[in-house]
């Protein structure tokens, strides 16, 4: 989940963007309310004001993430690998995978686009925050390592040369 960050404390807002990133969410900062409305033209979900408690901002995230995600599985089958969307917890063969959070983001990206071309750009809007700078060979990092931990158990990435990667149907 995207999530913006409108605080005009740094330090607090250090705090709670190094929270969610570990939950693996893409977090951007602005600071303050009239840089978030430009920010926000594609629309907000939810906004907590302070003072709030982390605790309570963790569980808010939870709740829209199983909000945006009625209606459809929260637990995705793929070949071997299963991914539970809510935990964000991939296994492999019944194992757990040991997978990074931007390797947790990309799995997500590939799983609800399987058989279906991705482009490095968009890999890049899903897994950055805004102004930061991810180069394409750091996209194809990533992508290595993902496929690296995917392929024992036959769970394939495809790289369409020059357009992007594709997550092989499962046989």
């Amino acid at each position: 989940m995207r999530i913006l960050v409108a605080e005009d404390d740094a330090v607090l807002a250090g705090g709670v963007m190094h929270t969610l990133r570990q939950s693996g969410h893409a977090v951007d900062w602005v600071k303050n309310g009239a840089e978030a409305d430009s920010a926000l033209v594609a629309g907000a979900n939810d906004y907590l004001a302070k003072p709030f408690d982390l605790a309570e901002l963790e569980a808010r995230v939870r709740a829209l993430t199983r909000r945006g995600m009625a209606g459809s599985p929260t637990l995705m089958h793929h070949g071997a690998l299963k991914y539970d969307q809510i935990g964000r917890v991939a296994t492999l063969n019944g194992e757990p995978l040991e997978l990074s959070a931007r390797e947790i983001s990309l799995l997500e990206v590939f799983l609800q686009r399987a058989g279906r071309l991705v482009s490095k750009d968009q890999l890049v809007s899903h897994l950055c925050e805004w102004g930061e700078e991810v180069s394409p060979n750091a996209i194809e990092v990533y992508v290595h390592r993902l496929r690296k931990k995917l392929e024992p158990g036959g769970v394939r990435i495809l790289t369409v040369r020059g357009l992007g990667y594709s997550l092989e149907k499962p046989v």
